[in-house]
């Protein structure tokens, strides 16, 4: 006899998870066949909380409980349906992140932080920093009702999301887009060469440039001061989300990408280099106020300072010199290497201080 008890399997201990068939179903007991330990029952309250479970469960159906008592007084099995259920939900959720397997689920809430999805009964924050690139609000000034009105716009849809984080005991999960797509990206990544000209598609643009798609899963940023030689004052009105583009891949570092547009075009100071000098006049269009002054374009892509120490200030300035209207200027400075010119309007008090500068040298 001290054999055989020795020898039989010892009675499953309080939070594991078995699993039988259903024996019985009565209106307030679920009973579940445990070979070779005897009978689990589910009752009371345990009951209740798994209604919506036992609903869709009958007779000869195998389930999967939870232990919540080794043995009662009638020496039965005591069986949590719910419980079970959640383990098993939370044992996928560490495989999920595990493997970062990805998950298609549609979002059900916004917030200014970002958005509510649902996976399993469990409901789960998505920051709006995890959003891909193409989902990401890009909202210039910060504006946090602007964030909301873009993330908005994205309820009702599905995203491809994968968990990145779970806390079991307030059940939360927190989602991430991105994640998804990060493998693809460091391969994406590695493929791409400093230097090369690829084609991408824009998928956003914003006060200081545009974003374009390279590769799956990897897009790069245009810079305003990268998108054409002459000035570009809203890249919004030079480019929209699915627009193809060609760019110039000029930096690649921490993961971030930076592509050039006007590098794939003649550099038109160069051009001008042979054809203008210190000293020349020339006629110039104002075409931008700064806190400098006033800068003239003497033809596309090459712009020049008139400084507002020539003004009694900036509305003297403004008053003589309209934006768009031509006028006439002596060049004071140019450097076609770097790119810099000064204008100025003192035509003839420009030309006598020169000459006085080249007769006292003499």
């Amino acid at each position: 006899m001290a054999k055989a008890v020795a020898e039989s399997p010892a009675r499953p201990k309080v939070g594991e998870l078995v699993e039988g068939k259903v024996i019985a179903i009565d209106k307030a007991s679920l009973f579940v066949d445990l070979p070779p330990f005897g009978t689990g029952l589910i009752f009371g309250r345990e009951f209740i909380v798994a209604r919506d479970i036992i609903r869709k469960v009958h007779i000869g159906d195998s389930v999967a409980a939870k232990v919540v008592l080794a043995e009662n007084e009638d020496g039965y099995v005591e069986l949590s349906l719910k419980e079970a259920k959640q383990a098993l939900i939370w044992g996928e959720v560490e495989e999920i992140v595990k493997e970062k397997r990805p998950l298609d689920l549609a979002v059900m809430e916004a917030n200014k932080g970002g958005l509510i999805l649902n996976w399993q009964g469990i409901q789960g924050f998505l920051p709006a920093s995890q959003l891909a690139s193409e989902h990401y609000p890009r909202v210039s000034d910060g504006s946090k009702e602007r964030i909301l009105e873009e993330l908005k716009k994205l309820v009702g849809t599905r995203l491809v999301v994968t968990i990145i984080g779970a806390t079991e005991d307030d059940g939360r999960l927190i989602f991430s887009e991105k994640a998804v797509g990060s493998r693809d990206k460091g391969a994406a990544l590695e493929a791409l060469t400093v230097g090369e000209t690829v084609e991408g598609e824009v998928t956003g643009a914003v006060d200081f440039g545009v974003f374009v798609r390279v590769a799956e899963g990897l897009e790069g940023l245009v810079h305003i001061s990268e998108m054409d030689w002459a000035l570009v004052d809203d890249p919004r009105k030079r480019f929209k989300p699915g627009d193809r583009v060609k760019v110039k891949v000029i930096d690649v570092k921490d993961g971030k990408v930076s592509l050039s547009i006007k590098a794939l075009k003649p550099n038109p100071w160069v051009e001008a280099g042979g054809k203008y000098k210190k000293g020349d006049i020339v006629k110039g269009v104002v075409i931008k106020y700064n806190k400098h002054g006033a800068l003239a374009s003497i033809e596309e892509g090459v712009a020049g300072l008139v400084h507002i120490s020539e003004f009694d200030g900036e509305p003297d300035l403004r008053a003589k010199l309209e934006l768009g209207r031509p006028y006439d200027f002596r060049i004071t400075l140019f450097d076609a290497k770097e790119q810099r010119m000064t204008l100025s309007t003192k035509l003839e008090e420009v030309k006598k201080k020169e000459e006085a500068v080249v007769a006292k040298a003499e």
